[in-house]
C-alpha cells in the first residue's frame, strides 16, 4: 500500500510540467487524483498515464479563473471519489514586464490565477472540510487533510520584472499562514512550497526570444535567454536547476502523515539558493 492510500487529491494545472509530476507522484502513492488543465487534452493525457499505472484519476478541464470553476473542481472530487483530503494549488504562468510597461491586464490576470483562484478553490472546499472534520471528531477520530500552495522564490525575495508574479506569490504565502490558523481546528495542514529555478517549458532556454505560450488567446512569451539561464544556474549551490520530479517530491513531503504537525510553513525549494 502507498503512503496516501485512500486519499483523494485535487491538483490544479496538472496536465503538464510540475503539476503533472505532482499528480503522478500522489497517484503512485495511492491517492485518487482529480487532474486539471486549461485544455482538456493534457488533462486527459495525465489521467491516462495514472490509469495505465493502475491508479485512479478523473479530469476536470478548464481555467481556474473561470466563474464557478472552484465549485466544479471540488465537486468532481466529492462526486467521483467520495471525499477530499489533499488540495494542491499549482496552476499558473508568468507574464513579465518592468512596472512602467506592465498593463492593468497583466497585473490583474497574474493575481487572478496565482492568488484569487487558490482562494476560491479553498473557499469552495471549506464546507466539506468543516462538516467532515466535525463528523470525525464526533467519532473520536483525528483525520488530517493537506493543503499545499505553490509559491516561488520570487514571492519570498522578489524578482525584477515580476512585480505581478512576486506580489501574487507573496500573497499565497500570506493566505497559507492565515488558513493554517483558521483550519488548524479542522486538522488541516496548510503549507507553501516556494520553487526556485525548475526546468519546465516556461524556463527552458530560448535564444531567439520568440517562444510563446497560448493562454486563452493571449500569446505569452516564455523561455529564458541561455546566458541568463546559465548565470542563474551558476548561483545555485547544487549547481543546476531542479527537475519537475524533484519539485513534486517537495510537495509530497507536505502530504505525508509524517507532516501532520507541520503547518503554516513556506518551504524554499531552490537547490540551496534562498
Amino acid at each position: 500500500m502507498g503512503t496516501l492510500e485512500g486519499k483523494v487529491a485535487l491538483v490544479s494545472g496538472s496536465g503538464r510540467g510540475i503539476g503533472q509530476e505532482i499528480a503522478l507522484k500522489l497517484a503512485r502513492e495511492g491517492a485518487k487524483v482529480v487532474v486539471n488543465d486549461l485544455d482538456a487534452g493534457p488533462a486527459e493525457d495525465t489521467v491516462a498515464m495514472i490509469r495505465q499505472a493502475g491508479g485512479q484519476a478523473q479530469a476536470c478541464a478548464g481555467s481556474v479563473t473561470e466563474t464557478g470553476f472552484a465549485e466544479r473542481f471540488v465537486g468532481t472530487a466529492i462526486d467521483t471519489f467520495g471525499g477530499l483530503d489533499i488540495i494542491v494549488n499549482n496552476a499558473g504562468y508568468t507574464w513579465d514586464n518592468v512596472i512602467q510597461k506592465m498593463t492593468d491586464e497583466q497585473w490583474d490576470e497574474i493575481l487572478a490565477v496565482h492568488l484569487s483562484a487558490p482562494f476560491r478553490i479553498l473557499r469552495a472546499a471549506s464546507g466539506f472540510i468543516r462538516e467532515a472534520a466535525k463528523a470525525e471528531a464526533a467519532d473520536g477520530r483525528e483525520v488530517f487533510r493537506k493543503v499545499v500552495n505553490i509559491s516561488s522564490t520570487s514571492g519570498v525575495m522578489g524578482n525584477a520584472g515580476q512585480a505581478n508574479y512576486a506580489a501574487a506569490k507573496a500573497g499565497i504565502n500570506g493566505l497559507t499562514r492565515a488558513l493554517a490558523k483558521e483550519w488548524g481546528r479542522y486538522k488541516v495542514n496548510v503549507n507553501s512550497v516556494a520553487f526556485g529555478l525548475i526546468k519546465t517549458r516556461l524556463t527552458e532556454a530560448a535564444a531567439d526570444g520568440d517562444a510563446t505560450l497560448d493562454i486563452q488567446g493571449r500569446q505569452i512569451k516564455v523561455g529564458v535567454n541561455p546566458q541568463v539561464l546559465k548565470n542563474a544556474e551558476s548561483l545555485i549551490p547544487i549547481g543546476r536547476a531542479g527537475t519537475p520530479a524533484e519539485a513534486a517530491g517537495a510537495v509530497y513531503l507536505f502530504c505525508l502523515p509524517e507532516s501532520n504537525y507541520v503547518s503554516g510553513q513556506v518551504l524554499v525549494v531552490g537547490g540551496g539558493r534562498p
